[in-house]
């Protein structure tokens, strides 16, 4: 945590984002920007999919596909940049997209959750799902597949 700190007060963008780490607490930071980024891109999608009429838990199994193919290609890029799963790149996405899988099942669950029973606007049960999920896929992806 303190290299984090040094690095982040230091504004060090190249140890903050573009070195390869395994320092977790600096995974984690970029993990941030990533999941950020993955949430814009699901988050926008099941927007309009919901818009066009789609019933928005399905809109959101169509918006987890697309957020889940930026995740894992900005976090193989940015987060886990020089830590190797061992496997080779197609059962990396395998195993990767099952955590995502299990975070698409938290996801419904919990907007379903908000959405039908709490009577939240759906969008805000989506963001509720999205903090939730975010620390769910870091830990597994990091103790499952980048922990060497």
């Amino acid at each position: 945590m303190e290299e984090l700190w040094k690095d982040i007060i230091a504004f060090d963008i190249s140890k903050l984002f573009i070195e390869p780490t395994k320092n977790t607490f600096i995974q984690l930071f970029r993990y941030l920007f990533v999941g950020g980024t993955a949430f814009a891109v699901d988050a926008g999608c099941l927007f309009l999919l919901e818009l066009t009429g789609i019933y928005y838990l399905l809109a959101a199994v169509f918006a987890f596909m697309a957020g889940l193919a930026v995740n894992f290609l900005l976090s193989k890029a940015l987060v886990f940049k020089g830590s190797e799963s061992g496997n080779s790149n197609e059962v990396e996405f395998l195993l990767y997209a099952v955590i995502g899988v299990i975070g698409l099942g938290l996801t419904e669950m919990i907007m379903y959750l908000f959405t039908e029973k709490l009577s939240l606007y759906f969008m805000v049960s989506k963001v509720i799902a999205a903090v939730v999920v975010l620390i769910w896929n870091f830990a597994a992806r990091k103790i499952t597949l980048y922990r060497k």
